[in-house]
C-alpha cells in the first residue's frame, strides 16, 4: 500500500533527514521535491501546493533542539501535514441511537461495492453491530446473486428481490426484514453505472428522500487516482456523502486519491480495502496511514490485528517456551507458523513495520507462497520424537524426511539450521511476550 509514494517521499526527505543545519535553500529544494513527488502520485496541484506551503511555514526559522536534528523536525512537520490532508482523525460510522443504522453504499460499477458490502457486514457483526444486507442493484442481476452468495459466506442476513425494479420498495421491505432479524446495521448495496449520469443520481436522490439513511458511503477504486477524487466530488454534490471507502489499496496505488479526497470533499475516508479476502478491510486512521507513507511503520495496527486474530493463550504459551531455558521444539514451531498465517499475507504485515521500503516489499512478493507449505510438509514428515528433539536428526533420518515430504535434503538441513539459530535468538530476547516467531527464511 502506497509503496511507490512511500519510497519517493522517504527519498526526498532522506536528503534532509540527517542534516545538522537546514538552510532556507535546502528546505525550499526539499519542498519542491516533495511537491513533485505528490504531483506524480496523482495528488491535485492545489492540494500539493497547500501541503508544501504549510510545511514551509512551520520550517521557516526552525529552532535547533538539542535532542532533535532539524532534518528530523522537518520530517515531523511533513507527517503532521500528511495527517491533516488525510482527515486528522479516524471517522467511524455514526450509529443511530435507535437501531437499525441505515448505510447506503454508492459508487460506479467495478469499484468493489458489492464485495465491500460483505466485508463491512462481516466486520460490523464481529464488532457487535449485527449487520444485514439489502440488494438494491436491480439492473445487474449478477450483483444480487453475488450479494446473496457473499452474505452466506459472512453469515449475515440478506434481503433480495429479482422480480421488481422498485428500488424504494425493495429497500423499505429490506428494512422491515432487518428489524425482524434484530439487525443493528443495514447496508444497502445500490446500483452503479460505468460513469456518473443523471438517471443514477436521480434514483439515489429519490431513495435517500424515501429512506433517510444515517450514512452515505462512496465506494471508490483507490487505483484510479484523480478520477476517484472527481467521482467523489460528483457523488458528494448530488447526495452529500458522509464518508468514503477506498478499495484495492493493497496494490501499488500511487496514493493521490487518499491524499486528495478529504481536502476536496471534506468527506472523511472511513475504511480501506487491503486485499481480496472478506476480512481484508481496515478502519482508516490518518495518523497511522501517514506513518506508513513515511516508512515509520504502523505497529499499533499490527498489534491490534494480532490481538484480534491470534489465540492469546496459545501465543503466550509459545512465547514462554521460546524464551525458556529449553526453548521451542519443532512441534511448537509448527503451531507458531500456523498461528502467524492467520494474520494474512506476509506482504501486508511487512508494510506495517518501520523502515520497510519498496525493494524489501518486492523481495517479499517474489517469495514463493508455497514455501510455507514446503516447510510444513518437512516438519510433518518428522516423528513426534524428532520434532521434540531435533538433535536426533542424523543423516539417515534427514534423508527419510526429505523423501517423505517431497523436498530435498538440503531444504531439510536449511530448516533445521535456521530453527537452531532462531532458538538462540529467542533465548536472548527473554522477557518479551506476545507473538510467535518464524525462523529467518522460512517464509
Amino acid at each position: 500500500m502506497f509503496a511507490e509514494l512511500s519510497d519517493k517521499l522517504s527519498a526526498a526527505l532522506g536528503k534532509l533527514r540527517g542534516r545538522g543545519v537546514l538552510t532556507e535553500e535546502a528546505v525550499q529544494a526539499g519542498l519542491e521535491e516533495l511537491r513533485r513527488v505528490l504531483l506524480e502520485a496523482d495528488v491535485g496541484y492545489d492540494v500539493a501546493r497547500q501541503f508544501t506551503d504549510r510545511v514551509a511555514e512551520k520550517a521557516v526559522g526552525l529552532p535547533a533542539l538539542k535532542s532533535v536534528a532539524p532534518g528530523q523536525q522537518l520530517v515531523k512537520f511533513v507527517h503532521e501535514e500528511l495527517v491533516h490532508l488525510l482527515g486528522e482523525q479516524q471517522a467511524p460510522i455514526r450509529f443511530a441511537s435507535v437501531p437499525p443504522t441505515v448505510v447506503f453504499l454508492v459508487g460506479l460499477q467495478g469499484s468493489g461495492k458489492t464485495t465491500t458490502a460483505a466485508k463491512l457486514a462481516r466486520r460490523l457483526t464481529l464488532e457487535q453491530k449485527a449487520a444485514f444486507l439489502v440488494a438494491a442493484d436491480v439492473y445487474r442481476p449478477a450483483a444480487i446473486d453475488q450479494l446473496v452468495e457473499l452474505a452466506g459466506r459472512v453469515k449475515v442476513g440478506v434481503h433480495a428481490e429479482k422480480d421488481t425494479q422498485d428500488v424504494v420498495g425493495i429497500v423499505r421491505r429490506g428494512l422491515e426484514a432487518a428489524k425482524h432479524a434484530r439487525a443493528r446495521t443495514v447496508l444497502v448495496d445500490t446500483a452503479g453505472r460505468l460513469a456518473i449520469d443523471e438517471a443514477m443520481m436521480e434514483e439515489l436522490r429519490r431513495l435517500k428522500a424515501a429512506v433517510t439513511p444515517h450514512e452515505i458511503l462512496l465506494i471508490a477504486d483507490g487505483m484510479t487516482g484523480q478520477d476517484a477524487v472527481r467521482i467523489a466530488q460528483g457523488f458528494h454534490d448530488a447526495l452529500g456523502l458522509t464518508g468514503v471507502v477506498l478499495t484495492k489499496m493493497d496494490g501499488d496505488a500511487r496514493g493521490g486519491a487518499a491524499l486528495s479526497i478529504y481536502v476536496t470533499t471534506r468527506a472523511p475516508i472511513k475504511y480501506i480495502g487491503v486485499g481480496e479476502g472478506l476480512d481484508a478491510i481496515e478502519p482508516f486512521r490518518p495518523e497511522r496511514i501517514a506513518g506508513r507513507m513515511l516508512q515509520m511503520g504502523d505497529v499499533l495496527t499490527l498489534v491490534e490485528k494480532a490481538e484480534a486474530t491470534l489465540d492469546k493463550a496459545q501465543a503466550e504459551k509459545l512465547a514462554r517456551k521460546a524464551t525458556s531455558k529449553k526453548g521451542m521444539d519443532l512441534e511448537d514451531f509448527l503451531t507458531a507458523m500456523r498461528e502467524m498465517q492467520k494474520l494474512g499475507p506476509l506482504e501486508s504485515l511487512m508494510g506495517m513495520l518501520p523502515g520497510v521500503n519498496r525493494q524489501m516489499m518486492q523481495a517479499v512478493k517474489q517469495t514463493d507462497p508455497k514455501q510455507l507449505k514446503h516447510v510444513e510438509a518437512i516438519v510433518l514428515s518428522m516423528t513426534p520424537a524428532e520434532r521434540k528433539n531435533p538433535d536426533l536428526l542424523n543423516g539417515a533420518r534427514r534423508a527419510r524426511i526429505a523423501k517423505g515430504s517431497g523436498r530435498s535434503v538440503q531444504e531439510v538441513n536449511r530448516l533445521v539450521k535456521q530453527f537452531a539459530e532462531m532458538g538462540k535468538f529467542m533465548k536472548g530476547m527473554k522477557g518479551m511476550r506476545g507473538m510467535p516467531t518464524f525462523p529467518r527464511g522460512a517464509m
